[in-house]
């Protein structure tokens, strides 16, 4: 019988809205990082023929400068298409239990809201490579949409970041207790 293995794959995409401002902190080596919540909504109808609908709540981490473009153009309720992939962290609480946390590292984020001086959408990559520019489609006669601006980033070594925050968040994302 052949060895076949099941290959590694790790992706995923999510849309939805950020629940809060972006959280961001710089690691003991400077490097940016950034952590938010996206909701993301599925409407269905139940057995008795009603509307229903089912909020799904996922942490997003993004590293380098995927994380400051966030920080930079995200705040509470921004609307966003997340590509990365699943991982997970284990920590220790003070009182020595453990917390364990599934999140979305991003690859790329596209901003969906449209912002005042440009009508395209933005996207940030994390990916080294250089990007080009992505046009939305004309949907109408006299209806412009600008290019959208593609900013790429080196992809770096994980790092654990320190506790310097400069935006609060009301979730804890488990690096405040981080030992170093």
């Amino acid at each position: 019988m052949l060895n076949l293995k099941m290959p590694d794959i790790n992706s995923v995409m999510i849309a939805g809205n950020l629940t809060n401002n972006p959280s961001y902190r710089k690691t003991t080596n400077g490097t940016p990082v950034a952590n938010f919540y996206v909701a993301s909504n599925r409407k269905f109808k139940d057995s008795s023929g009603q509307w229903r609908e089912n909020v799904c709540f996922v942490g997003v981490v993004a590293w380098h400068k995927l994380a400051e473009s966030c920080v930079e153009f995200l705040t509470k309720g921004s609307s966003v298409l997340v590509e990365g992939e699943l991982q997970s962290r284990t920590w220790k609480n003070d009182d020595g239990s453990n917390n364990n946390v599934v999140e979305i590292k991003a690859r790329r984020i596209q901003f969906l809201d449209r912002h005042s001086k440009k009508e395209g959408t933005m996207i940030f990559e994390e990916s080294g490579e250089v990007g080009g520019i992505e046009h939305e489609p004309h949907h109408s006669e006299g209806v412009h949409f600008e290019p959208t601006p593609v900013v790429n980033q080196a992809q770096g070594s994980q790092e654990q970041p320190t506790n310097n925050t400069n935006s609060s968040s009301e979730f804890n994302f488990g690096y405040d207790n981080l030992k170093y």
